[in-house]
């Protein structure tokens, strides 16, 4: 288990190195970090994605969003992160945070795009 932000950071950005997201269009995963005190609400949420605060916000499991495909992602931010949570933003093109609380207290994680028609 990784002690430090830094630390978490760091391998989430090895793992997630040359990935891409497969949905109608395939995306990276980039690096999330939110200070401890943020409240994840829907409004915070649509917030950072840039929507308006009453937009739709999809709570998803991680295991069933990463599935086995991106199985070694899923081990290491559950292995280093606790309160984990799946955000989908939106309609379409919709923004996806997948973040948990480290053992410092901030939030981290990785976020990266599903394209649906």
């Amino acid at each position: 288990m990784l002690k430090t932000d830094s630390e978490i950071l760091a391998a989430l950005g090895q793992a997630s190195l040359g990935l891409l997201y497969m949905s109608e269009s395939d995306y990276p995963f980039e690096l999330i970090r939110w200070k401890g005190r943020t409240e994840l609400t829907s409004a915070f949420i649509c917030g950072i994605a840039g929507e308006a605060t009453d937009c739709t916000v999809q709570k998803l499991d991680c295991d069933a969003f990463l599935g086995g495909r991106y199985q070694r992602l899923a081990q290491l931010l559950k292995a280093n992160l606790s309160s984990l949570r799946v955000y989908k933003v939106g309609r379409i093109n919709m923004p996806v945070y997948i973040v948990g609380r480290s053992p410092e207290g901030n939030w981290l994680g990785l976020s990266t795009r599903v394209v649906q028609t």
